[in-house]
This record gives structure tokens, C-alpha cells and sequence, in this order.
């Protein structure tokens, strides 16, 4: 399992489901559109953390910034 798979960033919700979303994204899409999905994700939680999340969504965006690092390695 994956270092960005083992983790989840603000609550279990994730944790839960048989199949993880990031399963599912990594298996639909091409590699190209999972990395735009992964770096997309990464730039809203940076953009929203002062209006919204704070360093919980600071924390969101490393957790992308992880798992984006592992498609593209």
C-alpha cells in the first residue's frame, strides 16, 4: 500500500469504503488526467486554506502533493 494511501487527512470517511476513490481515479482515468486531477486538488486546498480549512486544508494539499509525487515517480 501506498504512503499516501495509508493516510487520510480530516476525518475516516475514506477509510470506510471497500474501494477508494483513489482506486477508482487511478484505474478510469489516464495517467495524464489523474495527474491534472491530483495537481488540481492540490491547488484548491492551497487557494481555499485562509477562507476555509486552514492548516487542515494545508495538510489536504500535502496529501495530494504525496500521492501526485507517486504517479508521476
Amino acid at each position: 500500500m501506498s504512503a499516501a494511501k495509508k493516510k487520510q487527512v480530516g476525518g475516516e470517511h475514506y477509510r470506510s469504503k471497500t474501494v477508494q476513490p483513489w482506486d477508482v481515479i487511478d484505474s478510469c482515468m489516464s495517467k495524464e488526467e489523474a495527474v491534472g486531477f491530483y495537481r488540481g486538488n492540490v491547488i484548491k486546498y492551497t487557494m481555499r486554506c485562509n477562507d476555509k480549512g486552514g492548516v487542515e486544508d494545508l495538510r489536504k494539499a500535502q496529501h495530494y502533493m504525496e500521492k501526485l509525487l507517486e504517479v508521476l515517480s
